[in-house]
């Protein structure tokens, strides 16, 4: 098992590659686990998203699942609807299911993040 420290460092990957999502755009839980070089970690970055402090500056408004959904769960009862007031404030519009069309709005790194520092 590792340690806090790891575990912390490890969550600070994470942050990074959230905070290279720019406003009016997305990114799933997969694209921010391999910007943090843990491909195949994305329920890691789901956990790392629901430990962030209630005032964190960490955009986890942006992270999405690979259907287009919410994260219903990050702030409790009614998250879904301030992770969605908050994207169609960046611009981020939704389809009628109430799905971000991936297609239009899915954050493509540069290749100069193509990984999140470390």
């Amino acid at each position: 098992m590792a340690d806090s420290r790891t575990f912390s460092a490890t969550y600070r990957r994470i942050y990074a590659a959230v905070r290279l999502v720019p406003a009016g755009r997305v990114a799933t839980y997969g694209d921010i686990a391999a910007l943090a070089g843990l491909p195949g970690q994305a329920r890691l970055v789901g956990y790392a998203l629901h430990a962030l402090p209630p005032h964190s500056t960490v955009p986890w408004h942006r992270i999405i699942n690979a259907r287009g959904g919410l994260s219903l769960e990050r702030s409790g009862p009614g998250g879904g609807l301030a992770q969605r007031f908050l994207l169609e404030s960046e611009g981020v519009a939704f389809e009628a299911s109430g799905r971000v069309p991936l297609a239009r709005y899915r954050y493509a790194p540069r290749r100069s993040h193509a990984r999140a520092p470390r």
